[in-house]
């Protein structure tokens, strides 16, 4: 499979511009590297496949999911969307159906009732072309066209620019439709594993602590992890709580409602918190952490909600990269492994008008979309 990368390579030299540029390793990694933090980056979806950071005892830790072959992430059947762009319009679409301007469009159902991301072309399937590179940030850029993925009219350029600084990686996504109005929602979809699955007695995410002061209220979704249209409260202590003060992810476990929490077959977590609407968007939104590592996470976004997912689905037959785990034992991920943090707008927003989405949803010739994350590294 390692071709694939020759053509990256020439697709590569011919968007950078002139001069000297960083180069992909023998493995197709592009590495970004600022003290405390080393993040590595393949054009496959604008793929991040390493996250490096210390923990408590400064030991380096991989703390996000991935491949050891690259060459793995455009064939896995499963396409989890390991640390990729999805796209045009992440996260679930109703029925498959949506109406701009009178029109109704209809799109791929790829997730029972209901279509994810946009289907099974959209572009986290896509390979991307890199458009500069230094040391500290890279950027990539697609090109896509009009119904390239079922129901999405009009042609869309979009750049994500990933860089890093001291212990800190931030996400920068623009995008702009050319020529009809068209659905934009974007994130970055990453999976974390605080601990690298190195801790010898509990590989879950459990045990990792979540904090999002200002996240109140939840979509209220159904049994497919398709909104309501109800945005209710979250009460205190709640199994949706992780507002009132810092959470172990499996502080509700012994609940009967975490079991299909998250829709039919599902515990744990997935899906929409809700941050307030007058919060200052320079803070910290969310904190993940791990008592273990000692290692902590902090987000901060210009969105205005956070889809979370406890790796539910996983079925304990895919393993882990070399640089994580514990000698001696087994490489498998377990379900509820890891969590998925994917900030971005109200999930199906676009049939819900009654939510006021629509201008941060639908965007039309002349507009343009903006998106912008950071994550900051530390220890607790």
């Amino acid at each position: 499979m390692r071709y694939s990368f020759v053509l990256f390579a020439a697709a590569v030299a011919a968007a950078l511009p002139p001069g000297p540029k960083p180069k992909p390793d023998a493995d197709g990694k592009y590495t970004l590297t600022a003290p405390g933090i080393k993040a590595q980056f393949i054009p496959y979806a604008a793929t991040l496949t390493n996250l490096f950071v210390k923990d408590k005892d400064g030991v380096e830790r991989d703390i996000v999911l991935g491949y050891d072959n690259t060459s793995y992430y455009p064939v896995d059947p499963g396409h989890p969307v390991y640390n990729a762009i999805p796209g045009r319009y992440v996260n679930r679409i109703g029925k498959g159906t949506y109406t701009i301007d009178g029109v109704t469009y209809h799109t791929e159902l790829n997730d029972g009732p209901n279509t994810l991301h946009s289907g099974t072309n959209n572009w986290s399937f896509r390979f991307w072309n890199v458009t500069d590179a230094t040391n500290d940030s890279i950027t990539f850029s697609i090109y896509d066209k009009a119904n390239s993925s079922q129901g999405m009219p009009g042609d869309i350029e979009a750049s994500v620019t990933y860089k890093v600084s001291k212990n800190t990686w931030k996400i920068t996504i623009d995008a702009k439709s050319l020529t009809a109005k068209s659905p934009l929602m974007l994130t970055q979809h990453t999976y974390f594993q605080l601990d690298a699955f190195a801790n010898p007695k509990n590989r879950t995410i459990w045990n990792h602590t979540l904090y999002a002061p200002t996240a109140k209220r939840a979509l209220v979704a159904d049994q497919n992890a398709l909104p309501t249209g109800l945005i209710a409260n979250i009460s205190k202590n709640a199994i949706d709580d992780f507002w009132s003060g810092p959470h172990e992810l499996g502080h509700a476990s012994g609940n009967a409602e975490f079991e299909s929490h998250c829709g039919n077959g599902c515990h744990g977590y997935n899906g929409a918190l809700a941050f307030d609407d007058k919060r200052n968007k320079k803070d910290v939104a969310l904190t993940l952490s791990s008592k273990w590592s000692g290692i902590k996470a902090d987000l901060r976004t210009n969105q205005d909600a956070v889809v979370l997912y406890t790796c539910n689905w996983n079925d304990g037959k895919t393993e882990f990269k070399n640089t994580q785990g514990v000698k001696g034992q087994d490489k498998f991920i377990p379900r509820d492994g890891c969590i998925a943090i994917e900030a971005q707008d109200y999930v199906d927003g676009i049939n819900h008008p009654e939510w006021g989405r629509l201008d941060k949803q639908i965007f039309g010739p002349g507009q343009k979309y903006h998106w912008e994350s950071s994550w900051e590294f530390g220890t607790i």
